[in-house]
């Protein structure tokens, strides 16, 4: 073989060489970014996520098309920082966006689309999922009223509690309350004043970061009667509002010594009506107890208690009614008591079924997704209806809900030019109701100038500093509910 001939081959078998080695680059630079290239963006080492995340203003949370969240900019290594204007009065809807501590609430459960990660965001989904320029984050439109919002914000001032009210027709949220409340903006950054913020919050006996409207359960006390009197209906266990009932008073709880009193006279044999307007408890015990477990359980569960999936979108505790009772325990869940438990927003939801014929519509609180530009990305909407009692059950409820107010305990939820349905609630708790009770009142309202009703509302108020005479549903929160109403009426 001549030199020439042996360098050739020489080129040849580098060249090759160089192919191959170049081919192994690829494919190690293949398998690198798209089989590892997850859990390299996942590891804590990586900050290049993090930073990008940060690069760039959050999307907004808009209430009545006006942003109620903010960014600004830290000029820092984590750039951009979350701000809340009016934290306070939108905390148990916004929740929080911490650079230390994760997010909660709407910050939370649409967190891709307002970082600007959610693929829908891109006009090209597909190239979003391979680009790495960082995408401006979308915006979320809620469905709250802004006037019913701050005026139950102002309602509730000081007081320890909730507001929770519902449009009946289709399940849009309107206000969602809770006091005492707190700053978002305190846990946004990363500094010591961050880690400062959360510690204090989190040591705080009030707990000013529990959203108490959706998260917390109460005893509902008297307001359950709703459910009751609907159940009694529904069953023909009551067929005339007017008849009187085969109710003692006392009541002995059937397989006990335990006797049944009511706050004021008059509940003996009372009427549904009546029975209805001054919250005889002896008269709904007994009337629990003879709808039975497996129909008051039916329509307890139709109307949204011990449904675990609910999400509005983010989760809510779940409302219970205990499926497993003596006939004792059915006669005190028939009456808000025992195990029975509700989140304000569950008792919004009662109200709402009442004033919506019957007809229960899931809570959402996302109106639409939208990009930075406006257009938009998703919608909401509530889920599948129930029919939680019959259409003429649902007309004598939303009676004697207007008896309540016009006539009996609920008086100070009137709205001139308006219909107001009510139900007032006192609610015992604590080791031997030693506790201050809580004070409930859920209604519904109709303007004249409407043709069905277009808010329904639940207040719970807890005020461990009243006097444990002074609390009440009527006195306290249907105060509280009546100026909520009138905002989402307008009037």
């Amino acid at each position: 073989m001549s030199r020439q001939q042996g360098t050739a081959a020489y080129v040849r078998r580098a060249r090759a060489l160089c192919a191959l080695l170049l081919f192994a680059l690829l494919v190690n630079a293949a398998r690198v970014q798209v089989v590892q290239g997850h859990s390299y963006d996942g590891n804590p080492a990586n900050r290049r996520a993090t930073i990008a995340r940060y690069g760039l203003p959050r999307g907004n949370i808009l209430v009545g098309g006006e942003a109620v969240t903010g960014s600004r900019d830290s000029r820092e290594q984590l750039r951009y920082e979350r701000t809340y204007p009016q934290g306070p009065l939108y905390a148990p809807v916004t929740g929080f966006a911490s650079q230390l501590y994760g997010t909660t609430f709407l910050e939370h459960a649409e967190d891709d689309l307002l970082a600007g990660t959610d693929p829908m965001l891109s006009p090209f989904p597909l190239w979003h999922d391979g680009s790495r320029v960082p995408t401006p984050g979308g915006n979320v439109v809620t469905t709250l009223n802004r006037y019913a919002q701050e005026a139950a914000f102002r309602g509730l001032g000081t007081r320890k509690g909730a507001v929770a009210a519902i449009e009946p027709a289709t399940g849009r949220i309107l206000a969602l309350v809770s006091t005492p409340s707190y700053d978002p903006s305190e846990l946004s950054g990363n500094d010591s004043r961050v880690a400062s913020a959360w510690a204090r919050l989190n040591d705080d006996p009030e707990k000013p970061m529990l959203n108490r409207a959706v998260r917390q359960t109460y005893p509902p006390g008297s307001t359950f009667k709703v459910v009751t009197a609907a159940a009694a209906l529904d069953a023909g266990v009551v067929t005339d509002l007017d008849a009187p009932t085969d109710s003692p008073d006392p009541y002995r709880l059937p397989g006990t010594t335990t006797r049944l009193t009511n706050e004021g006279d008059g509940c003996r044999d009372a009427s549904l009506r009546e029975a209805f307007e001054w919250s005889c408890n002896t008269v709904f015990a007994k009337l629990g107890m003879d709808v039975g477990v497996a129909d008051m359980t039916a329509v307890a569960q139709a109307f949204g208690f011990n449904d675990t999936r609910l999400r509005i979108p983010f989760s809510t505790a779940t409302s219970t009614f205990d499926t497993r009772v003596d006939k004792a325990q059915l006669a005190l869940s028939s009456i808000g008591q025992y195990n029975t438990r509700a989140t304000p927003l569950q008792m919004a939801m009662v109200a709402a079924a009442v004033a919506n014929g019957g007809m229960a519509r899931p809570p959402y609180l996302v109106e639409r997704t939208e990009r930075p530009t406006g257009e938009t990305v998703g919608t909401g909407g509530s889920g599948p209806v129930r029919q939680v009692m019959s259409p003429s059950t649902a007309v004598r409820m939303k009676e004697l809900m207007v008896d309540v107010v016009r006539e009996g305990t609920g008086g100070n939820a009137a709205i001139r030019g308006a219909t107001v349905g009510g139900k007032t609630g006192t609610a015992q708790h604590g080791l031997g109701n030693s506790g201050v009770p809580y004070a409930w009142f859920v209604s519904w309202a109709q303007a004249d100038t409407d043709v069905e009703p277009k808010v329904a509302v639940a207040v719970v108020v807890e005020d461990a500093a009243a006097d444990r005479g002074e609390i009440s549903g009527g006195g306290d929160a249907a105060p509280i509910a009546r100026a909520v109403m009138r905002a989402a009426l307008g009037l």
